[in-house]
Protein backbone atom coordinates (compact mmCIF):
# COMPACT_ATOMS: atom_id res chain seq x y z
CA UNK A 1 0.00 0.00 0.00
CA UNK A 2 0.96 3.50 -0.66
CA UNK A 3 1.75 5.95 1.89
CA UNK A 4 -1.58 7.65 1.85
CA UNK A 5 -0.70 10.54 4.39
CA UNK A 6 3.63 11.29 3.18
CA UNK A 7 3.62 14.69 5.36
CA UNK A 8 1.13 15.48 7.84
CA UNK A 9 0.82 18.95 7.56
CA UNK A 10 0.06 20.61 4.51
CA UNK A 11 -0.11 25.12 5.96
CA UNK A 12 -3.86 24.85 3.83
CA UNK A 13 -5.80 25.19 6.98
CA UNK A 14 -3.81 28.31 8.61
CA UNK A 15 -6.19 30.43 6.31
CA UNK A 16 -9.02 29.37 8.73
CA UNK A 17 -10.62 26.56 6.14
CA UNK A 18 -10.31 23.07 5.44
CA UNK A 19 -10.66 19.92 2.72
CA UNK A 20 -13.68 18.24 2.44
CA UNK A 21 -13.21 15.24 0.78
CA UNK A 22 -14.57 16.17 -2.61
CA UNK A 23 -11.73 19.19 -2.68
CA UNK A 24 -14.26 21.68 -1.65
CA UNK A 25 -12.72 24.52 0.58
CA UNK A 26 -14.82 25.31 3.60
CA UNK A 27 -14.55 27.34 7.27
CA UNK A 28 -13.48 24.51 9.87
CA UNK A 29 -16.32 25.86 11.47
CA UNK A 30 -18.82 24.51 9.11
CA UNK A 31 -21.65 22.23 10.51
CA UNK A 32 -20.12 19.63 8.11
CA UNK A 33 -16.61 19.25 9.76
CA UNK A 34 -18.14 19.76 13.01
CA UNK A 35 -20.12 16.59 12.26
CA UNK A 36 -17.69 14.79 11.53
CA UNK A 37 -15.01 16.15 13.46
CA UNK A 38 -17.52 15.33 16.69
CA UNK A 39 -17.75 11.41 15.02
CA UNK A 40 -13.76 11.46 14.99
CA UNK A 41 -13.87 12.13 18.71
CA UNK A 42 -16.32 10.09 19.38
CA UNK A 43 -14.12 7.40 17.16
CA UNK A 44 -10.88 8.38 19.86
CA UNK A 45 -13.43 7.96 22.91
CA UNK A 46 -14.30 4.41 21.50
CA UNK A 47 -10.16 4.09 21.33
CA UNK A 48 -10.05 4.57 25.06
CA UNK A 49 -12.46 2.12 26.24
CA UNK A 50 -10.27 -0.62 24.06
CA UNK A 51 -7.33 0.84 26.18
CA UNK A 52 -8.44 -1.07 28.92
CA UNK A 53 -7.18 -3.96 29.78
CA UNK A 54 -8.83 -7.36 30.54
CA UNK A 55 -12.05 -6.59 28.21
CA UNK A 56 -14.39 -9.67 27.11
CA UNK A 57 -13.66 -10.69 24.44
CA UNK A 58 -16.94 -9.81 22.80
CA UNK A 59 -16.77 -6.39 23.91
CA UNK A 60 -13.80 -5.68 22.27
CA UNK A 61 -15.02 -7.29 19.24
CA UNK A 62 -17.89 -5.16 18.77
CA UNK A 63 -16.42 -2.02 19.40
CA UNK A 64 -13.49 -2.36 17.42
CA UNK A 65 -16.41 -2.94 14.48
CA UNK A 66 -17.82 0.47 15.85
CA UNK A 67 -14.61 2.18 15.13
CA UNK A 68 -14.35 0.71 11.66
CA UNK A 69 -17.85 1.96 11.10
CA UNK A 70 -17.33 5.25 12.48
CA UNK A 71 -14.45 5.46 10.02
CA UNK A 72 -16.81 4.97 7.00
CA UNK A 73 -19.66 7.00 8.80
CA UNK A 74 -17.24 9.94 8.92
CA UNK A 75 -16.26 9.74 5.22
CA UNK A 76 -19.36 9.73 4.41
CA UNK A 77 -20.35 12.86 5.92
CA UNK A 78 -16.61 14.41 4.54
CA UNK A 79 -17.35 13.64 1.06
CA UNK A 80 -20.71 15.62 0.07
CA UNK A 81 -23.64 12.44 -1.62
CA UNK A 82 -21.33 10.06 -1.09
CA UNK A 83 -23.03 6.91 0.70
CA UNK A 84 -21.45 4.05 3.25
CA UNK A 85 -23.60 3.38 6.04
CA UNK A 86 -26.73 1.82 5.49
CA UNK A 87 -29.70 0.45 7.06
CA UNK A 88 -28.03 -3.17 7.53
CA UNK A 89 -25.46 -1.19 9.85
CA UNK A 90 -27.72 0.37 11.85
CA UNK A 91 -29.50 -3.58 12.13
CA UNK A 92 -26.49 -5.22 13.12
CA UNK A 93 -25.99 -2.77 16.06
CA UNK A 94 -29.71 -3.26 17.11
CA UNK A 95 -28.64 -7.30 17.12
CA UNK A 96 -25.86 -6.39 18.89
CA UNK A 97 -27.20 -3.89 21.41
CA UNK A 98 -29.86 -6.57 21.99
CA UNK A 99 -27.84 -9.61 22.61
CA UNK A 100 -25.65 -7.67 25.50
CA UNK A 101 -29.04 -6.18 27.15
CA UNK A 102 -31.05 -9.22 27.28
CA UNK A 103 -27.98 -10.60 29.93
CA UNK A 104 -28.64 -7.74 32.14
CA UNK A 105 -31.18 -7.10 34.49
CA UNK A 106 -33.80 -4.89 34.06
CA UNK A 107 -33.32 -1.06 34.74
CA UNK A 108 -35.70 0.13 37.14
CA UNK A 109 -33.62 3.63 37.98
CA UNK A 110 -31.57 5.34 36.02
CA UNK A 111 -27.79 4.51 36.83
CA UNK A 112 -24.60 6.63 37.42
CA UNK A 113 -22.04 6.88 34.81
CA UNK A 114 -19.11 5.67 36.41
CA UNK A 115 -17.98 1.86 37.50
CA UNK A 116 -14.33 0.86 36.44
CA UNK A 117 -12.33 2.67 34.10
CA UNK A 118 -13.11 0.72 30.99
CA UNK A 119 -17.27 1.34 32.21
CA UNK A 120 -16.54 5.13 33.11
CA UNK A 121 -14.55 5.76 29.62
CA UNK A 122 -17.71 3.84 27.81
CA UNK A 123 -20.18 6.25 29.38
CA UNK A 124 -17.71 9.42 28.40
CA UNK A 125 -17.82 7.92 24.91
CA UNK A 126 -22.10 7.52 25.05
CA UNK A 127 -22.06 11.24 25.48
CA UNK A 128 -19.63 12.13 23.00
CA UNK A 129 -21.38 9.93 20.64
CA UNK A 130 -24.78 11.71 21.57
CA UNK A 131 -23.18 15.12 20.63
CA UNK A 132 -21.99 13.60 17.37
CA UNK A 133 -25.77 12.86 16.71
CA UNK A 134 -26.85 16.29 17.46
CA UNK A 135 -23.86 17.62 15.35
CA UNK A 136 -25.00 15.56 12.16
CA UNK A 137 -28.38 16.26 12.98
CA UNK A 138 -27.88 20.23 12.79
CA UNK A 139 -25.86 19.39 9.80
CA UNK A 140 -29.42 17.38 8.26
CA UNK A 141 -31.59 21.10 8.88
CA UNK A 142 -29.35 22.74 6.42
CA UNK A 143 -27.98 19.75 4.18
CA UNK A 144 -28.76 16.15 2.95
CA UNK A 145 -27.58 13.60 5.26
CA UNK A 146 -28.89 10.08 4.75
CA UNK A 147 -31.48 8.64 7.57
CA UNK A 148 -28.82 5.70 8.44
CA UNK A 149 -26.02 8.44 9.44
CA UNK A 150 -28.55 9.51 12.54
CA UNK A 151 -29.88 6.17 13.05
CA UNK A 152 -26.28 4.52 13.54
CA UNK A 153 -25.62 6.81 15.78
CA UNK A 154 -28.33 6.81 17.65
CA UNK A 155 -27.94 2.91 18.04
CA UNK A 156 -24.96 3.40 18.68
CA UNK A 157 -25.23 5.77 21.88
CA UNK A 158 -27.47 3.07 23.15
CA UNK A 159 -25.12 0.35 22.73
CA UNK A 160 -22.69 2.16 24.70
CA UNK A 161 -24.90 2.09 27.61
CA UNK A 162 -25.56 -1.39 27.50
CA UNK A 163 -21.85 -1.80 26.98
CA UNK A 164 -20.86 0.49 29.80
CA UNK A 165 -23.55 -1.72 32.42
CA UNK A 166 -21.35 -5.26 31.00
CA UNK A 167 -18.10 -3.20 31.88
CA UNK A 168 -19.63 -1.92 35.25
CA UNK A 169 -20.65 -5.88 36.12
CA UNK A 170 -17.37 -7.48 34.56
CA UNK A 171 -15.37 -4.82 36.53
CA UNK A 172 -17.37 -4.01 39.71
CA UNK A 173 -19.50 -6.57 39.90
CA UNK A 174 -22.42 -4.04 39.93
CA UNK A 175 -23.90 -0.31 39.02
CA UNK A 176 -24.95 2.88 41.86
CA UNK A 177 -27.76 3.70 40.65
CA UNK A 178 -29.29 7.57 40.98
CA UNK A 179 -31.12 8.13 44.41
CA UNK A 180 -33.34 11.08 43.56
CA UNK A 181 -32.50 14.30 46.42
CA UNK A 182 -29.69 12.40 47.60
Amino acid sequence: MANRLSRIYTRTGDDGTTGLGDGTRVPKEAPRVAAYGTVDEANSTIGVVLAAAGLPPAVRECLVAVQHDLFDLGAELCIPGHRVITAAHVERLERVLDGFNDALPPLKEFILPGGGPAAAACHVARTVVRRAERCVWALARIETVAAEVTQYLNRLSDLLFVVARVLARHEQGGEELWKRGR
